[in-house]
């Protein structure tokens, strides 16, 4: 990998140890060692540093004392705390787009829908998540309430992390396009009520691909 730029350094060496991360290159609960990581990007420790504390703030490493950084693990508990949370605002968002979203958004929503639909034919993680991301906060912005979509920001990146362990699924993909279709209908519909029946049932089929997902990679680490 080329020398990093220095104005974007701290930011572009979050992405590289953030998407070891998603890739499991860090798998969970392995040592993060900043020498190693400077040796490849070839920058000095202390943007390293930087990036493993808002790293930290993310949810995606933690810091022992006496240790330095280790990639968090993926529970059961976080992920139902993190997708408990998911829920509720995704409920709350879907509600208020209902009342307030316009022709222009449910047009953006649309495009938004298809390039995931297109996104699906790439066997490319990152390319499929953030075609994902898109269509949700596409939603989020049709609120037009600046509160909710700030907090929604907040634990966006917690949420990615998840997003990437689902997509990691092959039978929840199958599924995906249908449910991002449906839910474009009911609020195009303006049928608040099938809107959250919808982003429910979304949201606990992810739920579902990361337990199997996690139950898979548990299998993985006791065979080894």
């Amino acid at each position: 990998m080329g020398k990093l730029t220095y104005q974007t350094l701290r930011e572009n060496v979050v992405d590289v140890i953030r998407m070891k991360i998603f890739n499991h290159e860090l798998a969970p609960g392995m040592r993060i060692i900043e020498q190693d990581i400077s040796d490849e990007l070839g920058v000095s420790r202390g943007p390293i540093r930087e990036a493993l504390r808002q790293l930290e703030q993310e949810g995606l490493v933690i810091m022992i004392p006496r240790k330095g950084a280790q990639v968090a693990e993926i529970s059961e508990k976080d992920l139902k705390d993190v997708l408990e949370v998911r829920l509720g605002l995704e409920e709350l968002a879907v509600r208020i787009a209902c009342q307030r979203i316009t022709e222009e958004e449910l047009e953006e929503l649309e495009r938004a829908v298809k390039e995931f639909e297109e996104a699906m034919k790439e066997d490319d993680l990152g390319v499929l998540a953030a075609a994902d991301v898109k269509v949700h906060e596409v939603i989020y912005g049709s609120t037009h309430n600046k509160r909710l979509v700030q907090i929604i920001s907040n634990i966006r990146e917690q949420m990615y992390r998840y997003r990437v362990e689902y997509l990691k699924d092959v039978e929840s993909r199958k599924t995906l396009v249908e449910e991002h279709y449906a839910v474009y209908r009911a609020l195009k519909a303006r049928n608040q009520q099938q809107a959250v029946k919808d982003i429910c049932i979304h949201i606990v089929n992810q739920q579902n691909a990361i337990l199997r997902s996690l139950e898979q990679m548990n299998k993985e680490e006791q065979e080894k």
